[in-house]
């Protein structure tokens, strides 16, 4: 089987998220590209990247460019370079289990047919507490039992505490609730917050500070009950090492795109695995539920759903699950009416 012909897009969508219900359409927008690989076979096989903002033009040419490496020259491993690897590395592995007949689960261990997913981008920061109040019990009644909330921005502590305490009020003791920072705390800030609001039981308290102050996250992990998650923000495999080493975390968060695709991913998890650690997924669920299916260590899946729309199907939602598809590969096709109304490159 040989490559044939390689076909990039930029996309431009709306920056909404279905999760999101009762408030104004948001104005800005989010780029994407996408990697569609051809054969003699007439297989394609799909990929997708973003992050590139700005510089989303030289993300498309670093995706055409065939020998990225050798195109990165002394700019990688991390930004452009990993992001369009990333890309080109999904739809390898997307035409390799379509021709074995496989699903990508499958070729990486197949554990299980459906895992746990939360509900993310739905509990923002500029959300009221009224609204907060509101659209947890709708998240729960749509069948998600995990759901993830923003703080870090508020004017005092005490206004960080008071967001936790809504939300768990609202959703009950028996939905699993998350709480990204985004690394907007200090340390010590992190631990203060973090004892005062424990009694609401976090599932996971997210990127409380500074994510590559891997002394800091571990001085945290250590003082706090409640687990800490991290790993978002970083590029390539060395940075988990440093995570690992130094005990900063407790869960090993892992974002496909710039870990450098499934390759990659798949070293990191394998390495979470080694520290008796659980992985979760960041971003793009239609991807990422082939990988926690398929490991010993996946824990769930980030439901953020950006990209949805640009799939003709994507896996089912079921029960606050995500199930993995049957189909060779990754079972994906993108939406053709989709990508010609979106493109602008």
């Amino acid at each position: 089987m040989k490559i044939t012909h390689v076909t990039t897009r930029v996309l431009r969508t709306p920056a909404d998220n279905p999760l999101v219900v009762g408030l104004p359409a948001p104005t800005d927008t989010r780029e994407f590209v996408t990697l569609e690989l051809g054969t003699d076979q007439g297989l394609v096989g799909l990929g997708l990247t973003f992050f590139g903002g700005a510089l989303t033009p030289a993300l498309k040419a670093a995706v055409d460019t065939a020998k990225c490496r050798r195109a990165a020259g002394g700019s990688g491993p991390g930004g452009i370079f990993t992001l369009a690897l990333s890309a080109v590395d999904i739809a390898c592995w997307d035409l390799k289990g379509q021709v074995l007949g496989q699903s990508v689960s499958a070729l990486l261990g197949g554990l299980r047919d459906r895992v746990p997913t939360y509900a993310s981008g739905a509990l923002m920061r500029p959300h009221s507490l009224d609204y907060l109040a509101k659209a947890g019990p709708r998240l729960r009644d749509m069948g998600f039992r995990q759901m993830k909330m923003q703080c870090g921005s508020e004017p005092t502590l005490g206004a960080s505490i008071e967001r936790v305490r809504v939300m768990r009020e609202a959703i009950g003791p028996d939905v699993d609730l998350m709480c990204d920072i985004n690394q907007l705390w200090s340390v010590n800030q992190a631990i203060e917050v973090g004892r005062r609001i424990e009694p609401y039981q976090l599932f996971w308290l997210e990127d409380p500070t500074t994510h590559d102050d891997y002394p800091g996250l571990a001085r945290i992990a250590d003082a706090l009950g409640t687990p800490i998650a991290a790993g978002e923000y970083h590029y390539g495999i060395v940075p988990f090492r440093h995570l690992l080493e130094a005990r900063s975390i407790d869960i090993v968060m892992i974002d496909l795109l710039r870990v450098g695709g499934i390759t990659q991913w798949m070293k990191v998890a394998g390495m979470a695995e080694a520290f008796n650690l659980p992985v979760v997924s960041h971003l793009i669920p239609e991807f990422h539920v082939h990988l926690v299916a398929a490991i010993p260590n996946g824990l769930t899946v980030e439901y953020m759903p950006w990209t949805l729309r640009l799939f003709e199907e994507t896996p089912a939602l079921q029960h606050g699950q995500l199930v993995v598809p049957a189909k060779p590969g990754f079972g994906l096709a993108f939406d053709q009416a989709a990508l010609k109304r979106y493109q602008i490159a």
